[in-house]
């Protein structure tokens, strides 16, 4: 029998089960995006004042962001850390081991002394911790998909996968959110003291997932697998060798996500703080207010893929983000709030479309035995390249003079990969249908 008639004939937990499941992943997921995103949000604002302060604002920003970039540049061994542990010994005992790392490097971070305290330790110490962060997150977003796609029929997959990427706005609602409210406090004691409650708040939140998620079963798949003696001794060799071009595709695919993001968040702080001068709460707020439109755009891009299927409804959302890429800057530069919030909520709304399902389309393009260590190093290897979007933006606004061309133009190319990557990824899933 072959792995894939191994997971055609496992049997599949009942509706309440599965939503018990959908939930552990879900809240699971939320919170170590929170702690994730919680280090771009504060970047600029927190970190490079305190840990890479320097007479050239630019110097300092760009140290930041290279210092950002520490996390997804560590997801790669992450990939291959927890790809292994879930093929091998299973999807649950990675999904535990994700979020108690993540909680452990987040809370230290939010106890960090700064450089004006012991010096340059405290840049260094910040960067492990970042490392740590990158290695954790590795393997989160592909092992709670996979905890929700293997307990879900076939027929069901593509709207419970987008239903628990609705978790990822959630996650970035909080970061912002909480970063939003205490960047009301005055300067001088949000950076002394204000900062680091969102960072400490992180060890509640993430024992709560931890309960959630040692409380349910293996998934029915990895049990199959396990049973008719499936699991791979070294998945990620055997990835490697048979299905190179199935993970190009995978890291194609996830491209927009791993640096498009990155773009239009946290490069965008910068972006309009710095160079155009506004206020750090307008885009903040975008940003907050934002992921609320795309937690509502989540679950009808869940609805869409069980309707036309999973792989179209991704190459769709990707051609509107295409699109989009300038004229989100456009509506930035206006320096209008009430159009840059209204914009960002629209463009959130729309590039969605992609993102509610492509977690699934990611697992349909790996066989069940492969599928944590397929989904976790191309999603984690597009990242690191990813992971110096934000750097990246900042030398290609310079290299335009301060217009915002030169990042409208980053993000439309690093949109278009995606978009190619999610044709190529139809043609991979066409006999299935997405």
């Amino acid at each position: 029998m072959t792995a894939i008639a191994a997971e055609t004939q496992s049997v599949r937990p009942a509706e309440a089960e599965l939503r018990k499941v959908t939930l552990a992943a879900f809240v699971g997921t939320a919170l170590e995006w929170y702690d994730f995103f919680l280090f771009g949000m504060t970047a600029v604002l927190v970190f490079a004042p305190l840990y890479f302060a320097s007479d050239q604002p630019v110097v300092s920003t760009i140290q930041s962001f290279l210092a950002f970039a520490v996390g997804p540049l560590a997801r790669p061994l992450g990939g291959i850390l927890w790809g292994h542990v879930g093929d091998r010994y299973g999807r649950r005992p990675a999904l535990i081991g994700t979020v108690m790392l993540m909680g452990v490097a987040t809370t230290l971070i939010g106890l960090l002394p700064t450089y004006a305290s012991i010096g340059v330790a405290a840049p260094i110490m910040l960067v492990a911790l970042r490392a740590l962060q990158g290695v954790a997150a590795a393997g989160e977003w592909g092992g709670a998909t996979l905890l929700v796609v293997e307990n879900a029929a076939p027929e069901r997959r593509g709207f419970y996968g987008a239903i628990l990427n609705m978790s990822i706005p959630v996650g970035t609602v909080m970061a912002s959110g909480a970063v939003a409210l205490l960047g009301g406090l005055p300067r001088e004691d949000f950076l002394s003291w204000g900062w680091r409650i969102p960072y400490l708040a992180s060890i509640v939140l993430i024992g709560l997932s931890i309960w959630l998620r040692w409380k349910i079963a293996e998934t029915p798949t990895f049990q199959a697998l396990v049973a008719t003696k499936h699991t791979q001794h070294a998945p990620i060799r055997e990835l490697l060798r048979f299905s190179w071009l199935r993970v190009l595709t995978g890291a194609a695919l996830y491209f927009y996500s791993a640096s498009g993001f990155l773009i239009f968040t946290t490069f965008m702080i910068s972006y309009a703080t710095q160079t155009l001068g506004l206020h750090p709460s307008v885009i903040l707020t975008a940003l907050t207010a934002a992921p609320v439109a795309q937690f509502i755009s989540t679950y009808i891009s869940a609805r869409l893929a069980n309707r036309i299927g999973v792989a179209p409804t991704v190459i769709i959302g990707f051609a509107m983000a295409t699109v989009l890429a300038f004229p989100l800057f456009w509506v930035v530069d206006t320096r209008d709030p009430g159009l840059i919030i209204g914009g960002y909520i629209v463009y959130f709304a729309l590039v969605t479309i992609a993102y509610g399902p492509l977690g699934v389309l990611l697992t349909q393009i790996f066989p069940p035995h492969l599928r944590y260590s397929g989904f976790a190093i191309s999603v984690n290897f597009s990242a690191l390249v990813g992971g110096f979007a934000p750097a990246v933006a900042t030398l290609a606004l310079a290299a335009s003079n301060n217009q915002s061309w030169g990042p409208a133009l980053l993000l439309f190319l690093v949109t278009l990969v995606s978009l190619i990557g999610s044709i190529a990824a139809y043609r991979l899933v066409l006999p299935d249908r997405g």
